[in-house]
C-alpha cells in the first residue's frame, strides 16, 4: 500500500502510549487525584459552565486566564502560555524547537511521552539512564551535548515513574552546559512541596511545565508552560489559536477561585501516601522506593506480569513497568484515598508469593 511509503517509519516502529481503560475496577495507574469536588463546589462550577455559549468558539489565548495564573505562579504575564493539558505543550515546544540545534535529550526512566512526541515531531532522541539512585548522570548527560545537541532536555521533578526530585545541582550543572532549552516538568511539585521556579531569574533558557491533572482537574486537560518571554512569544505563534476550550478555561479560574479546597486534598493524598509506602515495605518481595509524587514506585522479587493480571482479577489497576534493563518487574501505583490504598494491599498480599 502507497501510505507505508509516506509514514514515518519511526512511527511505523513505535506502539504509542497506551491509555487502558478497564470497566468496574479501582483505578490505581494514571496518577490521578482520588478525590473529586465536593457537590456544593461542583453545582457551581456547573452553574458557571451553563453560562457559554456553546455556538461561539473559545477565547483565543485565554489573556486574563494567562493573567491571573501569571499572578497565581509569580511570573510576568508574557512568560506564561497555557495548553490542552502538558502533551499539546511538549508537542509544542518539540515541533518550533529545530534550528540548527536539533535534538531532544531524555533520561530514562522517566514520563514516556517525552519520546514519543519527540519522535512523532521528527526529532532525533537520546535517552541517558538515570543511576542507580535514580538520579541524573549528570556526566553522561554532559557527554551527549558536547556535540551541540540537543535543543531540549526533558527532566521530570518530581521523576515519574520514580517519585524523586532529582539533585538541583545537578540540574544547575546541566542548565549551564545545555546549548538548547532545558525543560523541567513540574507536574508533580505540589505533592514535594518544593519547586525551582525561582531559577528562571537566573537562567533564560529555562522552561517550566505546570498541569492541573493531578490537582483533581485531569478531565479539564489544562497545562502550563512558564518561561522566558522571547521563547514563550516564538512558541505562542505554533499553538492552535483555540487549543484551550471554553469548560476548560471556567473549570482553571474556578481553580483559583477555590484553590485552599484543592490544596487541603493534596495534603490528604501526601498523608494517605505515606501510610501506604509503610504498608508496602511490610509485603515481602515488594522494595517501594521513597516518593516526592502522588504514587508510589516499588520493584518486585516475582514477575510483576502476573501480579499486574492477578490485581485485575481482584479489581484493580496498577501500572505494570516490567520493561528491561531499566525497570525489570516494576509497578508504579497511584495514591487513592484510604479504603483504595486497603484494598491494594491486602490484595497484594494475597497475590505475592509466600
Amino acid at each position: 500500500m502507497i501510505w507505508k511509503n509516506i509514514v514515518n517509519r519511526k512511527i511505523f516502529e513505535q506502539s504509542g502510549y497506551f491509555a487502558q481503560e478497564i470497566a468496574g475496577v479501582i483505578k490505581m495507574d494514571a496518577n490521578e487525584n482520588p478525590f473529586t469536588i465536593q457537590e456544593p463546589l461542583k453545582r457551581k462550577l456547573l452553574e458557571k459552565m451553563s453560562r457559554i455559549d456553546f455556538n461561539r468558539y473559545p477565547v483565543a489565548g485565554a489573556p486574563e486566564l494567562r493573567n491571573r495564573y501569571a499572578k497565581y505562579f509569580g511570573v510576568d504575564k508574557d512568560m506564561i502560555m497555557l495548553g490542552n493539558g502538558s502533551d499539546e505543550l511538549i508537542q509544542i515546544l518539540c515541533m518550533t524547537l529545530k534550528g540548527k540545534i536539533k535534538g531532544v535529550l531524555v533520561p530514562v526512566p522517566t514520563f514516556s511521552m517525552y519520546k514519543i512526541i519527540a519522535v512523532n515531531t521528527g526529532n532525533n532522541v537520546i535517552e541517558v539512564p538515570l543511576n542507580k539512585k535514580f538520579d541524573l548522570d549528570c556526566d553522561a548527560i554532559v557527554d551527549q551535548i558536547k556535540e551541540n545537541f540537543p535543543a531540549l532536555i526533558f527532566l521530570s521533578c518530581p521523576n515519574s515513574p520514580t517519585g524523586n526530585l532529582f539533585s538541583r545541582a545537578k540540574i544547575e550543572a546541566i542548565i549551564k552546559k545545555s546549548p538548547g532549552i532545558v525543560v523541567i516538568d513540574e507536574a508533580y511539585a505540589a505533592f514535594s512541596g518544593q519547586t525551582l521556579l525561582p531559577l528562571l531569574k537566573k537562567y533564560d533558557n529555562l522552561i517550566f511545565l505546570k498541569t492541573l491533572s493531578k490537582l483533581g482537574l485531569a478531565s479539564m486537560r489544562l497545562g502550563f508552560l512558564i518561561g522566558n518571554k522571547e521563547i514563550v512569544a516564538q512558541l505562542d505563534k505554533v499553538r492552535l489559536p483555540y487549543n484551550v476550550n471554553s469548560l476548560s478555561q471556567i473549570a482553571a479560574d474556578f481553580f483559583l477561585d477555590y484553590h485552599n479546597e484543592f490544596s487541603s486534598q493534596v495534603k490528604e493524598i501526601i498523608k494517605r501516601r505515606e501510610e501506604l509506602y509503610l504498608g508496602l515495605q511490610k509485603i515481602a518481595g515488594i522494595k517501594p522506593f521513597p516518593s516526592q509524587a502522588n504514587f508510589i514506585f516499588f520493584s518486585c522479587a516475582f514477575d510483576s506480569d502476573r501480579i499486574y493480571k492477578q490485581l485485575v482479577a481482584e479489581g484493580i489497576v496498577v501500572k505494570n513497568l516490567n520493561i528491561p534493563p531499566h525497570m525489570p518487574d516494576c509497578v508504579r501505583v497511584t495514591v487513592g484515598n484510604r479504603k483504595e490504598n486497603d484494598s491494594l494491599l491486602r490484595a497484594l498480599k494475597s497475590v505475592v508469593p509466600q
